[in-house]
């Protein structure tokens, strides 16, 4: 019987091209593992009405953790256009998988990494070597909207005195959607940033928010930040606003050691990241909660490319670093780290975004070749 139990979810698009040249990285490294199968995508949700089947969040119950490719995700109108006619007017309504995979399996933390790697030509600095902490399963992605408006949501907001500008709105010229923040998910996503801070012995943290503005759900976030840091007086910690912060971090990124934020501004700001140290084809992420994790890199599915192997895999292949050092395999881990930084630094190996030819299988080849 194998050690691990890994749900193996190519979704749509490359993720299918990087899943299967990291399969060949991790058989090339003998991890001792059983690599399940499971449907998540755009074509089931096509054909089946659920983009997450239910057989496959069984198979999510009965492995240690998940290895996920790339995800198709488009507009309310869009989806529903591409539904199979046989199941329109059945109630049926897209959601994104890996937003109800974080939820509903309660994947509170998604943690970017974003490194400079040496001899990366589309690096923005040498150097940069940086970590964001996004609150995962709240904000402003929590899926609390409304469109058209029902009454009762209508009336209920009119309690408010703000709401007094839109009263006269039709109910079905207007769209809703909630920023709910709980005290709780501020305190988890703040606390993990210090506790690995602490832990790698980083220096700083910086909270990202808006509370001049989002008073209410930002002001909460500052406060039970606020009281966190005073634990650990050995690491700085700075507050910042989400649009000065994209300045500063494009200015002196190395300023700039683990920051943490809420859903939708830990988004924003960790694709800025994920730019100064090469882009998507290096961003990888893990979505952590106490007993489950799933890993993935943030990059789309770019379906034209889908079945060319043209895409860089490295943002895959070190998603797949997180998920063995996750897994308590951390040698294994930081070995293939090792063996993707010096592909990079020979620089003989290179895929389209990086000024190469070569194809996502050969890329793979050659961080293999250096285990």
């Amino acid at each position: 019987m194998a050690k691990y139990k890994i749900a193996w979810l190519p979704g749509d698009g490359v993720g299918n091209d990087v899943m299967e040249a990291t399969r060949l990285v991790l058989d090339a490294m003998k991890l001792d593992a059983e690599y399940i199968h499971g449907d998540i995508g755009w074509e089931f949700w096509k054909n089946e009405g659920e983009a997450l089947p239910e057989r496959t969040k069984e198979i999510l119950h009965k492995t240690d953790c998940a290895l996920f490719g790339a995800i198709t995700s488009k507009p309310k109108g869009e989806a529903a256009k591409e539904l199979d006619p046989a199941l329109h007017g059945k109630g049926f309504e897209y959601f994104s998988p890996i937003v109800k995979l974080r939820q509903e399996f309660n994947l509170r933390s998604n943690i970017r990494p974003c490194k400079a790697y040496p001899g990366n030509p589309l690096n923005y600095k040498e150097g940069i070597d940086l970590i964001v902490f996004r609150e995962n399963t709240e904000g402003m992605y929590g899926g609390v909207e409304w469109h058209p408006v029902p009454q009762n949501i209508a009336d209920a907001f009119a309690t408010h005195p703000k709401f007094k500008k839109f009263k006269n709105v039709p109910l079905d010229e207007m769209a809703i959607s909630t920023r709910i923040m709980t005290k709780t998910g501020c305190f988890n996503i703040v606390k993990g940033a210090f506790e690995y801070a602490k832990k790698y012995n980083r220096k700083s943290v910086t909270l990202v928010e808006k509370p001049n503005v989002l008073r209410e759900t930002g002001g909460l976030m500052t406060r039970v930040a606020r009281e966190i840091a005073k634990d650990y007086p050995e690491i700085k910690f700075w507050e910042t606003n989400i649009d000065a912060q994209c300045m500063w971090l494009v200015k002196n990124p190395a300023d700039y050691d683990i920051m943490v934020a809420e859903n939708m501004f830990g988004d924003i700001i960790s694709d800025l990241a994920a730019q100064l140290v090469g882009g998507l084809g290096f961003a990888c992420s893990g979505n952590i909660g106490d007993k489950y994790a799933v890993f993935e890199p943030t990059h789309g599915s770019a379906p034209k490319y889908a079945g060319l192997y043209k895409v860089n895999p490295m943002a895959m292949l070190l998603t797949a670093k997180m998920m063995l050092d996750w897994l308590g395999e951390v040698p294994m881990g930081k070995k293939l780290e090792e063996a993707c930084a010096k592909v990079i630094a020979d620089g003989k190996v290179r895929t389209y975004d990086m000024g190469g030819k070569n194809t996502t299988m050969e890329m793979a080849e050659a961080v293999a070749r250096n285990l």
